[in-house]
């Protein structure tokens, strides 16, 4: 019975989004309303769970969320992205330039949205294609893989922090990992798959775009790399150095207490906001007041992204309540159901059916997150990643990104399928097979 609610919840979400254009916030709550009906919850016992689960994530997320939001743009307006790229380009040069575009990708998207990064780098693709001549597709593809492994894998990206938080998972550990099953799968869907469709598929030149590409900014205009590197990844340094304390130091020592402090994700980001209002502002001589509009100007993006989490998170806390979790965790522990690929396959079905990675991580980490507490081998970090790998696979025409980047890149639907769509399905399987390999270790 539970479990035949579960499933009817789930199509009533897809068809809802899909088919009848609700937008997912209201989607995931309508379905959190019918599946604590259907599983005989009090009436005032859902509106109470559906509060304290969008609270819960929320409370949490929407700080992390807040700070890196701000800190991405800080990067963005200081000129600090386009100084890694120049830097990573000059490195690699020509010959290897589509790899550097993967590397400033990655690095560029920790704190920012896909689309922003998108946004954000996508004229650095044109003016390398116009002037050295190379495919767009060649430069293109490891940009996007590079910023869509970011957005699903790695904390302290909003999806990857919420399943964090819903799996009760390490973010250094998370982290880690998905460092090590990230960068083999961009290299695959990215450089590799890139240098390989560009040989089949020859874009027409896109004057629009092509022209309105300025001239960049002067060397002295931009912070240093070392200085924009440093900001960006000091978060991570923080979250990761609070997992080795945790690891290697006796929890009565002072250190291992400032550690914790500092590396927690929120006060994490909160040095690094107030690091980069130096090093990306006031240190290059730019007033508070500029740095405090930058900084509003990023709030409004995130409201949408905020409300489907929080919504995302109100579904979990329903399924919890109402005992459908429980039976669902109970059901793969008997069949013997690798919680991996069941995290997997949710997510992906999802992701298909709803186009939004967002919802498909959300969705299918409240559905099988009862599982690692019945399964004490379950390491709740590689289902993290089990689920954001799963979220990223076979977009296609229901996805917004789809049409953002067949329209920046000026291809048919067709060469979009075979580009972007096949992109996030190597992406996501070759993600899966990492994250197996490496539960065999871990």
């Amino acid at each position: 019975m539970l479990l035949g609610i579960v499933l009817a919840a789930v199509i009533i979400l897809l068809l809802l989004i899909t088919w009848l254009k609700v937008h997912p916030f209201i989607a995931l709550m309508i379905v959190s309303v019918f599946t604590g009906i259907a599983a005989g919850m009090p009436l005032d016992k859902i509106a109470t769970s559906i509060q304290n689960g969008m609270g819960s994530t929320l409370g949490f997320i929407a700080i992390v969320l807040g700070l890196g939001t701000m800190l991405g743009k800080l990067m963005e307006e200081s000129g600090g992205a386009e100084r890694i790229a120049r830097t990573l380009i000059k490195a690699f040069g020509e010959k290897h330039i589509h790899w550097a575009m993967m590397f400033v990708a990655f690095i560029v998207g920790i704190p920012v949205f896909f689309q922003v990064g998108f946004v954000l780098l996508i004229p650095l693709v044109f003016t390398i294609a116009k002037e050295t001549k190379i495919s767009l597709i060649k430069l293109g593809l490891p940009l996007l893989a590079g910023l869509s492994v970011v957005h699903g894998l790695v904390p302290p990206h909003p999806a990857a922090m919420a399943a964090v938080g819903i799996f009760k998972a390490d973010v250094g550990k998370t982290i880690l990992y998905s460092l090590i099953v990230g960068l083999p799968a961009g290299i695959l869907a990215g450089p590799l798959f890139g240098s390989l469709m560009s040989k089949r598929i020859k874009l027409d030149p896109l004057d629009g775009l092509m022209e309105s590409v300025k001239v960049g900014r002067k060397d002295h205009e931009m912070p240093g790399f070392f200085v924009t590197v440093g900001t960006v990844l000091f978060p991570v340094i923080l979250m990761l150095l609070a997992t080795v304390a945790s690891l290697k130091l006796d929890k009565a020592q002072p250190l291992y207490h400032f550690l914790n402090f500092i590396g927690n994700p929120v006060m994490a980001l909160l040095i690094s906001l107030l690091v980069g209002t130096f090093t990306f502002g006031l240190f290059r001589r730019i007033s508070m007041a500029a740095v405090t509009k930058w900084c509003e100007q990023s709030l409004p993006t995130v409201a949408s992204i905020l409300l489907v989490i929080g919504a995302g998170g109100a579904f979990n806390r329903v399924l919890l309540d109402s005992g459908v979790g429980d039976q669902i965790a109970r059901l793969a522990t008997s069949a013997h159901v690798n919680p991996i690929l069941l995290g997997w396959g949710i997510a992906a079905c999802i992701r298909v059916a709803t186009g939004s990675a967002t919802v498909a991580m959300m969705t299918s980490a409240g559905i099988v997150a009862p599982i690692v507490v019945l399964m004490p081998g379950t390491s709740p970090e590689l289902m993290v990643l089990a689920v954001g790998s799963g979220s990223l696979v076979l977009s296609h025409v229901n996805d917004a990104g789809f049409w953002l980047i067949k329209g920046y890149f000026g291809m048919t639907l067709k060469e979009t399928f075979m580009t972007w769509t096949a992109l996030e399905t190597i992406l996501s399987v070759s993600a899966l097979v990492f994250i197996l390999m490496l539960s065999a270790v871990v």
